[in-house]
């Protein structure tokens, strides 16, 4: 009962924002720097090996999360879009269905400021939702196994509510997509050789692969995710190499070049990155995301 009284109480202040974040986003309100942080402390934890994981740890941290982003949104700290999302995440990875449909709402706050705002979350937050009360879901994000050493395989999911293109518009794998990831998800991660190998030990491992029985998950989405793993650890050289290789492998893959790019600009190259968020817009004029960093940076160097 205190939940679901927490769970009324936070909807209703989400809600009763909408008139006044019009008026936040005119005055330039600038992103929560804190929730971005909890946001990245919440990727951190979960990067590197599964089975490396500190399961206990992890769990007290994510109460943590929670109870901090609830301080902040009673505290009418969270305006953004991007605040919204952050916090969404958070409760993403919650224990139940109040939490998840807490995910569900502050992520549809999310996409409501700003609609280019990259959806993947809000239907992945829905399928959580969903099977949190034992019903299908919908999209395919979700996905779970028996145990540490069991293989990884699809969610229940219903495959009449949702359309392919309503997957594709929400970043979500089409279903035949979906079948390939179970596939790329059993096979060895990337990130379990970086405790003996170089990262140019590494490449020339993914590059003698054989493509199509590979070892090691070196799908785009597979590298893409190495390469993320590697930049919130910091290591952001190593990363960008991963993302070049990445590039090379699927070249007419626009989310290769939108990485590339993210990761150019965390470098502090702004010419470079413009020019691959350029190209990734050219291999999909629908990535949103890419085109308003575009604006933002072209924006920049016009100021500066």
């Amino acid at each position: 009962m205190r939940k679901s009284i927490l769970f009324g109480i936070i909807t209703i202040i989400i809600s009763c924002k909408t008139k006044k974040q019009t008026f936040n986003l005119k005055a330039n309100i600038s992103d929560n720097l804190e929730l971005i942080e909890i946001y990245k402390k919440d990727q951190l934890d979960r990067s590197g090996n599964y089975n490396d994981v500190d399961w206990d740890l992890l769990g007290k941290n994510d109460s943590l999360r929670r109870i901090r982003v609830i301080e902040l949104l009673n505290s009418n700290k969270v305006h953004t879009s991007l605040d919204y999302k952050n916090a969404a995440m958070i409760f993403q990875h919650g224990l139940d269905s109040i939490h998840y449909r807490m995910a569900v709402e502050l992520m549809k706050k999310s996409v409501d400021l700003d609609s280019t705002a990259n959806k993947w979350l809000l239907a992945a937050a829905i399928d959580r939702h969903l099977l949190s009360i034992n019903k299908p879901q919908i999209y395919g994000t979700q996905y779970n196994r028996k145990g540490p050493n069991e293989p990884w395989e699809s969610a229940e999911i219903d495959t009449t509510k949702i359309s392919n293109s309503e997957r594709i518009k929400y970043g979500v794998p089409t279903l035949a997509e979906q079948k390939e990831r179970v596939l790329a998800m059993n096979r060895t991660k990337l990130i379990e050789l970086t405790n003996s190998q170089s990262i140019e030990n590494i490449i020339e491992i993914i590059e003698n692969e054989d493509k199509n029985n590979p070892k090691y998950d070196i799908s785009e989405k597979g590298l893409n995710s190495f390469g993320y793993t590697l930049m919130n650890k910091q290591q952001d050289a190593d990363a960008l190499k991963i993302f070049i290789l990445n590039i090379k492998l699927h070249p007419k893959a626009f989310n290769t070049y939108d990485s590339y790019a993210e990761c150019l600009l965390k470098m502090g190259n702004k010419e470079a990155a413009i020019e691959n968020y350029k190209k990734s817009i050219e291999l999909n004029p629908n990535n949103d995301n890419a085109i308003k960093i575009l604006k933002s940076l072209k924006s920049q160097l016009t100021t500066d």
